[in-house]
């Protein structure tokens, strides 16, 4: 077939590789704009457009692909299109293009999970599962048939970066099968339960200010699902913390003294690590960052006390206080 694919970040990358080691003709890659990023601001291409150069591949690039893309995308006669976190809304003159119109790879086990954060928010959730879909593209936010799908379990220590990479590598074969059922017609299209649908928005960074008063499960799927990025963060004797990685702890942490959630337990030490009180449960800090310096483990909190026996973390209203005061310092 020949194929246009619409991809952006690293996640797409396993979907594309798929497609240009296959039989079929990639005839451009379209891909967001360049964006400034780090301090210097300086404008940088996205991971699909790096791979797409590095293997010779045309390149397209569009503010908004369905006022500026449609007369580039019709000269070019696809049979297919196929879509991997591109990350713009496609209109129903794009979708109309393609012989056999628009493929989409989504993260997450359909009609589960729609929207701009399928892999972060199955962790954030505390999902068991997920997976990847391959369904067709309408005029809708993930709404379309399922085409194929596959299933994995979502590992109990696995940050959205680790799923979102073992996702991508899923990705390739059951897309690559999919396209050949497409061209044979054995293809089997499954209407999606619209009233089993969740939905999921971008995960901002204050979305990630941890509420210890939530049970320890909570904070610890939080902490995951939000790594490599916004990271889950908090405040503590007047600076904020980045928690990278925790887990709910199983030890008997049991004290006699009355302590508030957010608190570091006594039994928290340089042998055994940081444990907080949740609003039920502990949760042990296994990797955070202060501010100019680098990710440490729990013990070595603890041990170049960073943190300390009885310390608090701010509470909730506080803390977002405090991080809403931050921004406009830096506005």
């Amino acid at each position: 077939m020949k194929i246009i694919f619409l991809g952006t970040p690293e996640f797409s990358l396993a979907s594309l590789d798929a497609l240009v080691n296959s039989k079929h003709k990639i005839l451009a890659v379209v891909t967001q704009m360049d964006r400034p990023s780090g301090r210097g601001q300086k404008l940088c291409q996205s991971a699909v457009k790096q791979y797409a150069l590095e293997h010779n591949l045309k390149v397209l690039q569009y503010q908004k692909i369905s006022r500026d893309g449609l007369e580039d995308l019709k000269t070019l006669k696809p049979d297919l299109m196929v879509t991997a976190a591109y990350g713009q809304i496609l209109s129903q003159s794009i979708i109309d293009i393609p012989k056999y119109g628009i493929i989409n790879v989504h993260a997450s086990l359909l009609p589960k999970l729609r929207g701009a954060s399928p892999i972060q928010s199955a962790i954030i959730k505390g999902e068991s599962k997920t997976g990847i879909t391959i369904m067709q593209t309408e005029a809708g936010l993930d709404t379309g048939d399922i085409l194929n799908s596959v299933e994995t379990e979502i590992l109990e220590d696995e940050t959205a970066g680790e799923l979102s990479a073992r996702l991508a590598e899923m990705s390739g074969k059951i897309l690559l099968e999919t396209i050949d059922q497409i061209e044979d017609g054995t293809v089997q299209k499954v209407k999606q339960q619209h009233t089993d649908a969740t939905i999921t928005t971008k995960i901002l960074k204050d979305d990630c200010l941890i509420n210890f008063n939530k049970s320890a499960k909570q904070i610890k799927c939080l902490v995951l699902g939000s790594n490599p990025e916004p990271i889950a963060f908090s405040y503590i004797n007047g600076n904020i913390v980045k928690i990278y990685r925790a887990k709910v702890s199983d030890k008997d942490l049991s004290t006699n003294i009355n302590v508030t959630a957010g608190t570091i337990l006594p039994s928290s030490s340089a042998k055994s690590g940081v444990f907080v009180k949740c609003g039920s449960g502990v949760i042990e800090i296994l990797e955070a960052q202060f501010p100019g310096g680098k990710v440490l483990t729990g013990k070595e909190l603890i041990n170049g006390r960073k943190l300390n026996a009885l310390d608090k973390f701010l509470g909730y209203s506080e803390a977002f206080q405090m991080f809403n005061n931050s921004n406009k310092d830096k506005k």
